[in-house]
């Protein structure tokens, strides 16, 4: 069996899972609700306050199939009962961070500064402390989705290899490179 796919997923406190006939997963918590289409071959069984996945073969498909739904079926327990955060650093000088509730203006070394509307979904804070770099807080309660933009906002503008210049991900750990001047002796 696969090693993610046989793992029971527990339902915490104050959450509800139902499974329609049509192959729906409805996961309800405290921080909101998600839906997830499940592939017709995987049996979802909740009892005992357990999620379990079963399937009917070992075909490859099934065996990859079987540990997708139970991980996409685990973050959306996750996600509604206690949330995902991402935190993203905006390391330059002179770089800049703000938002008036979902746009994000960040000045990040263009000529312009540029500007991000972010889903509904998807709670933004920005903190400027002193000595820090500014910080981009993003909170939802879907994993793929936070991800997702996360990922785009770090596109604007990639930490550059010699200085560090841009925006990462808080404890990112960056490979930097040596300058021109270190080869020579």
């Amino acid at each position: 069996m696969s090693r993610v796919g046989k793992l029971p997923i527990t339902i915490p406190a104050k959450t509800e899972v139902s499974v329609a006939d049509n192959g729906v997963v409805t996961v309800k918590g405290p921080r909101g609700t998600l839906t997830e289409k499940i592939d017709r071959d995987i049996i979802v069984k909740v009892e005992d306050g357990k999620i379990t996945l079963e399937r009917p073969t070992e075909q490859k498909r099934h065996k990859a199939l079987h540990g997708l739904y139970r991980s996409l079926i685990n973050n959306m327990v996750v996600g509604a009962s206690t949330g995902y955060t991402k935190t993203l650093d905006v390391v330059g000088v002179g770089f800049r961070a703000s938002n008036q509730g979902q746009l994000l203006e960040l000045s990040i070394g263009f000529s312009h500064p540029i500007y991000v509307l972010l889903p509904d979904e998807i709670k933004v804070s920005t903190v400027s402390e002193k000595g820090q770099p500014p910080r981009i807080v993003l909170e939802s309660n879907d994993k793929q989705l936070i991800g997702q933009v996360a990922a785009k906002i770090r596109s604007l503008r990639k930490p550059e290899p010699y200085k560090g210049k841009g925006i990462k991900y808080q404890g990112e750990v960056l490979r930097k490179k040596a300058g021109k001047s270190a080869g020579k002796k």
